[in-house]
């Protein structure tokens, strides 16, 4: 672990936009498809440090509903690539449990059976959970939420009374774990793309221009380093969060 990270400010939520793969293929005169699988091992690295520095939830976006609209050949290495890159050793090695989020029913049946048996098989881990946004977009999920609500209004199951903030993260596909503490975009693109608008409304914001297949283990102790030089206030004023500081030291004392 870098010597600069405070163990007890580590966020307990990190979600990643994973981007950069293509290009990085081709500035080394490489199909995009090598970039994807080079992207595989960052995966598998960044998850592993993730879980040695305690950090709980891992939120990758993979792939989004509008990943749909690229070639079929890549869509199909990619979605090949899932069923592959679903090893049992980087889950059972590091004691995390695997949860996927996305529009599922659009996925080739092959996949959606692998990965539900990949959640299944890991159920029981504890140290962390890594999400994998899959055939995901905010916009969508937010969208069926509501539409899951109007249903339930309509069948007398709720009232239009009820909803409310907690009601819609009640209906979201992320409603088993909290909301990201740091947002770390790769690629040096400056932009959210449809990725968890709802969830990171107060949510650290971190970019690099590192492609993801070369984001290394000290790229992540950067952006973490980043997040803890930050204060995150939630709408409250400056001296207001260094006074509730204060008094939180002095309740330990």
């Amino acid at each position: 672990m870098s010597k600069d990270l405070d163990t007890n400010q580590i966020p307990r939520h990190i979600a990643i936009i994973m981007d950069g793969n293509g290009r990085w293929a081709a500035e080394r005169g490489k199909e995009r498809s090598y970039g994807h699988q080079a992207g595989v091992d960052t995966v598998r690295r960044i998850t592993s440090e993730c879980a040695s520095l305690g950090v709980k939830f891992l939120t990758l976006y993979t792939f989004s509903t509008e990943n749909w609209k690229r070639p079929h050949d890549e869509v199909a290495t990619l979605m090949g690539l899932v069923l592959t890159s679903l090893e049992d050793e980087i889950f059972m090695k590091n004691n995390i449990r695997f949860r996927v989020i996305g529009n599922l029913d659009r996925l080739p049946s092959d996949v959606r059976t692998k990965l539900a048996e990949t959640e299944k098989r890991t159920a029981g881990n504890q140290k962390m959970t890594m999400v994998v946004a899959l055939s995901y977009s905010s916009r969508w999920e937010i969208t069926n939420a509501v539409h899951r609500i109007v249903e339930e209004v309509n069948a007398g199951h709720l009232n239009k009374a009820d909803i409310n903030e907690t009601l819609m993260s009640q209906y979201m596909e992320t409603a088993f774990m909290p909301d990201p503490d740091l947002l770390i975009r790769t690629g040096g693109e400056l932009r959210v793309s449809n990725y968890l608008l709802w969830q990171i409304a107060y949510t650290e914001l971190y970019f690099c221009d590192t492609y993801w297949p070369d984001f290394s283990e000290e790229d992540l102790h950067l952006a973490i380093q980043s997040y803890q030089n930050r204060q995150r206030r939630f709408g409250k004023t400056e001296q207001q969060i260094e006074s509730q500081i204060k008094i939180e030291n002095n309740s330990t004392k």
